[in-house]
């Protein structure tokens, strides 16, 4: 018997390069849908807006917003994808993920404010 743990044991095991699934494939393509998805929302915005008679100062800021964010997260879903393409991508930092969040939810909220009658 030995005194010490066995050799090998409490390693952490080192993780597989890529998976040898379809995982990453339908990852990358959730992320063009969503892309997409941003695409037509900001459009569909821009569009209101454009069909208005005189879009108030409020409309122009809340578009201008939109646009920015959806450039963003199409700039952050561009580095995502890049990354899975290459092998296991690392974590998202909680930042970025927070940013991710703000860049779905903020145009949200945005267009509903665009959408209410009256402005």
């Amino acid at each position: 018997m030995t005194d010490g743990p066995l050799p090998g044991a409490g390693a952490p095991r080192p993780a597989p390069d890529r998976d040898p699934g379809l995982q990453p494939e339908r990852t990358r393509l959730a992320w063009r849908r969503t892309t997409l998805s941003a695409t037509v929302m900001a459009v569909l915005a821009g569009r209101r807006l454009l069909r208005s008679d005189a879009p108030g100062p409020v409309e122009v800021v809340l578009a201008v917003l939109m646009g920015l964010l959806w450039m963003a997260f199409v700039v952050l879903a561009h580095h995502r994808m890049q990354a899975m393409a290459v092998g296991r991508p690392p974590a998202l930092p909680p930042r970025t993920v927070l940013l991710l969040v703000g860049c779905t939810l903020a145009p949200a909220l945005c267009g509903a404010v665009i959408l209410v009658p009256g402005h």
